[in-house]
């Protein structure tokens, strides 16, 4: 089963690495994290004012975060007005990307972590006039099969850093 990321500095986290994986409509991206826990306001009953001492800050054992591998699946989903435009149109593509989410992690496809899944173009509305026909589930179904087949690949290396081009010599004057 993989859960849901909910909150938006998840978002902003794992949006902000490199996408890992593009097919023409989506962009997949990954963090190897586990989704951040809601802040609290703990209270303390020192003095109102500003002016008294400072106050303890509450740390609750149970809620450190071990910064371990993840054991599990987290998705995020960016599906934009922009390029779909019916509610119709959305709800289809959340359910597909879920669906092939959820089966690549059953067949161990999908590495553990936080994954968001972005529409960065949209679908051709003279190709797909209807918001929900059969055509488009069938295409983003199979687009997504293959953005997912893609994951079982290990992540493209960096390119290596060019080398700074040599001072150029003086010439004498």
């Amino acid at each position: 089963m993989i859960g849901r990321i909910q909150r938006s500095a998840d978002f902003e986290r794992v949006l902000g690495a490199p996408s890992r994986v593009r097919s023409p409509h989506f962009a997949a991206y990954h963090v190897t994290a586990v989704p951040s826990l809601p802040g609290r306001n703990l209270s303390t009953e020192a003095a109102e004012l500003s002016t008294a001492d400072a106050q303890v800050a509450h740390s609750l054992v149970d809620e450190t975060l071990v910064q371990a591998l993840p054991q599990g699946c987290w998705l995020g989903l960016v599906v934009p007005k922009r390029h779909a435009r019916r509610a119709v149109t959305r709800s289809l593509l959340k359910r597909q990307i879920r669906a092939a989410f959820a089966s690549g992690a059953e067949r161990g496809v999908v590495p553990p972590g936080l994954w968001v899944v972005r529409l960065r173009a949209p679908f051709d509305r003279k190709e797909y006039p209807s918001a929900a026909s059969e055509a488009l589930r069938l295409a983003a179904r199979d687009e997504l099969a293959q953005l997912v087949g893609k994951l079982a690949r290990p992540p493209r290396p960096l390119p290596p850093a060019k080398p700074a081009p040599a001072p150029a010599a003086p010439t004498g004057a």
